[in-house]
């Protein structure tokens, strides 16, 4: 089991940090996926935004999880809010050292490092508006189709998009 620690983080390199983020939101989408979820990592949201992991259940539930692997990160950070309106769960994700006492109360708390994640505090659910939710699960379907089509077929020279040509496969 992971356990957060309370003691202020030294400062991390940027190249550590990139790491450290890409290893703890890996290991965030192995917790989800093992809770039922699929996940999409860096996914476009209508707002401009940009969710570090958006993941669907079975039955619609979307997550949205904001990785978070430094204090000057998250102190830097006013746009975790914006998320709340593309997802019925909000979710912060953390390494084992981050001081998980400056993270808003009224988010759910992961702590996580490469190989899984622990939920230290349920998020409260906020359901999506089912206009809002068809919308997102279209986006959410396409995104992941062009990304595995992508994936497969990397001479494509295509990008993300809605058309033919540049573009195909936004999120």
């Amino acid at each position: 089991m992971i356990a957060a620690m309370t003691a202020i983080a030294e400062p991390v390199a940027a190249a550590d940090t990139r790491e450290l983020t890409a290893m703890t939101t890996r290991g965030v989408r192995r917790a989800l996926a093992e809770r039922g979820y699929e996940s999409l990592a860096e996914f476009a949201l209508r707002n401009g935004r940009r969710a570090d992991v958006l993941a669907i259940a079975e039955d619609g539930t979307f997550a949205i999880v904001e990785v978070k692997v430094t204090t000057t990160d998250f102190l830097g950070d006013s746009k975790w809010p914006n998320y709340r309106d593309y997802c019925d769960l909000l979710y912060f994700a953390v390494p084992p050292d981050f001081p998980t006492e400056i993270l808003p109360a009224d988010c759910g708390l992961l702590v996580a490092d490469a190989y899984g994640a622990e939920i230290l505090r349920a998020a409260p659910e906020h359901r999506l508006h089912a206009s809002r939710r068809k919308a997102l699960t279209l986006k959410f379907a396409r995104a992941g189709a062009g990304r595995l089509w992508r994936e497969t077929d990397p001479g494509l020279g295509i990008g993300p998009g809605l058309g033919i040509g540049p573009g195909i496969g936004a999120g």
